[in-house]
């Protein structure tokens, strides 16, 4: 007896002691395979400068779908690790269309605010029906408010891979929304102009996303001619240049200040259009327009940082289509049909730039060669293996979309549509006679980035009513591709000098349960749950009483 209370005595001190030490020492394992619950160190430090409560609220909650069940979990679990780091991060889980009176108000007022519903149908026990769900988390901090999309679509993709995805994305998408409801000191972006370049209003989409973390600004390459130095001053005050279509060519002074910018650290990206041609021009009598070269005179300044963006069309097989009407007045119609000079690009996951990606819309897109020389260059994105090149000048005419493709004669795929330089870059004028004198010029370089597009639509929103749509939406098919996300990572990936960006390289796998095992072997499963336990209980019954009477027994 004495013996027996000692033992519990043991027992109950031990606890006591595990119990103290663990409100004093708190750690947390991570037991996954891939380490998901494991915060990168840049995520990490997104959390570590919040001295006030951020409050989250995540509107996944109530009666969800299987599939929002499993990312609602997820993201639970992640938020716990990024509160586990900073007592201030507070989150809770709500249920936006729990009531059901005045419902239609609130899913339009959600609408309102740019949170856009996922339509699920659910097929359980033979019957089907449909679902509205708002994946989305509000991020609060000081009276500002960000939104993080939660459902990560791609097109083709099934449920177990929408979710992966889905996962895979969350760690990036709340230390970048920590980072930006929490930034200080945003760095400059210039939009140049001067060149033709597209108008603030086929650029406003983008211009909107990305000025809530940094600052903009345009400068005017005109002044060039009238005072370079004064121009050259003003574009050492940013920190990146975009430069949405040029269309008019660049003079050797304008190229020789551009230059200078990129030698002294500033970060470009350079969206080009090689070749003029518009599909606006083919609606006409005829249904006609002549593809024609467009002269940038920038072939020169592009070789030197290893690139040559070519004068030709991609004439892609992935293609995403146009609407065009038939009919008149009433009777109109308005039918999609395939065009082959807009390729549906798909991202091929190689660089935290185009990881987990929906597939992006290039429109009359030209090809990149990379040249040799001792700049990294990384192709994000390439045409299919089906596509082909076409020269110019070149008739292009809508009446293509009634004569069915010859597939053999698109055997020269994989045209390089976009590229990331990277290095110690030379300037394109090293060992030239410079064309305009400049003070604070150099030869040599540090570390630099730059990106070139071969196609200037990339950046362009479409417009309706005068106000620009979303980048990515084309209001004609109803579809959405990837573009201002690509943009948008683009521009961080270029600016970022913590290594947030890179944790969308980060890789997971969420294990699912095979859909059709389960209806097919439903019934042999619920037997063995209800059998398995009451067949034990009886055995260990059965072994116990066989044991007392053992022992015990006559």
């Amino acid at each position: 007896m004495k013996q027996s209370l000692l033992s519990i005595g043991k027992a109950i001190l031990v606890l006591v002691i595990v119990n103290v030490a663990g409100h004093y020492v708190y750690t947390r394992f991570d037991l996954t395979e891939d380490k998901r619950y494991t915060l990168s160190q840049p995520a990490l430090n997104s959390v570590q400068e919040f001295q006030k409560p951020v409050i989250i609220d995540v509107l996944l909650d109530g009666n969800l779908p299987p599939e929002f069940i499993k990312l609602k979990g997820e993201t639970q679990q992640l938020l716990e690790e990024f509160a586990a780091e900073n007592k201030n991060i507070k989150f809770n889980f709500v249920n936006p269309l729990e009531e059901e009176e005045g419902s239609e108000n609130i899913i339009a007022e959600l609408r309102q605010l740019g949170l856009t519903p996922a339509n699920v149908t659910i097929e359980e026990n033979g019957k089907v029906s449909q679902e509205i769900v708002f994946p989305w988390a509000l991020v609060n901090y000081n009276n500002t408010t960000v939104k993080i999309p939660l459902l990560k679509n791609k097109l083709g993709a099934n449920t177990e891979e929408r979710v992966n995805n889905s996962v895979q994305h969350l760690e990036y998408a709340f230390a970048n929304a920590f980072v930006k409801i929490n930034l200080k000191d945003k760095k400059r972006v210039a939009v140049i102009k001067g060149n033709g370049e597209l108008e603030d209003i086929y650029i406003a989409d983008y211009l909107t996303t990305i000025r809530d973390y940094y600052n903009l600004g345009a400068i005017t390459l005109d002044s060039v001619a009238t005072n370079p130095q004064k121009v050259l001053d003003q574009l050492k005050g940013f920190d990146l240049a975009i430069i949405a279509k040029p269309t008019q060519a660049f003079t050797d002074a304008e190229k020789y200040v551009m230059d200078q910018f990129v030698v002294n650290g500033g970060k470009t990206i350079w969206l080009i259009d090689e070749v003029a041609m518009e599909l606006d021009s083919l609606f006409n009598e005829n249904g006609s327009a002549f593809a024609l070269q467009r002269d940038l005179n920038l072939n020169d300044f592009f070789f030197k940082y290893g690139v040559r963006v070519n004068p030709v069309l991609v004439n892609d097989l992935y293609f995403t289509q146009i609407v065009l009407a038939t009919g008149e007045g009433n009777d109109s119609e308005y039918n999609p049909v395939p065009w082959y000079y807009n390729p549906m690009v798909f991202s091929r996951d190689n660089h935290p730039i185009n990881n987990n990606l929906e597939a992006v819309r290039f429109q009359f897109a030209n090809s990149i060669d990379t040249l040799p020389n001792s700049y990294k260059k990384t192709i994000l994105y390439w045409s299919s293996p089906l596509s082909k090149v076409e020269g110019t000048p070149r008739e292009i005419t809508l009446s293509t979309i009634n004569t069915p493709p010859v597939k053999e004669s698109y055997n020269n795929g994989n045209q390089p549509l976009a590229v990331l330089i990277e290095g110690e870059f030379n300037s394109a004028f090293l060992n030239r006679v410079k064309p305009i004198p400049l003070k604070g010029t150099r030869e040599k370089g540090e570390a630099n980035k730059m990106l070139v597009i071969a196609d200037g639509d990339l950046i362009k929103n479409q417009v309706r009513n005068g106000r620009p749509l979303e980048l990515g939406y084309d209001k004609w098919t109803n579809n959405f591709f990837g573009n201002k996300e690509f943009l948008v990572n683009s521009i961080n990936y270029l600016l970022d000098d913590n290594g947030l960006i890179n944790i969308r390289n980060k890789k997971v796998a969420i294990p699912f349960l095979d859909e059709k095992k389960i209806v097919d072997q439903k019934s042999k499963w619920q037997y063995i749950n209800i059998g398995l336990p009451v067949a034990l209980i009886l055995l260990f019954g059965w072994l116990f009483n066989a044991y007392r009477k053992k022992k015990y027994g006559a």
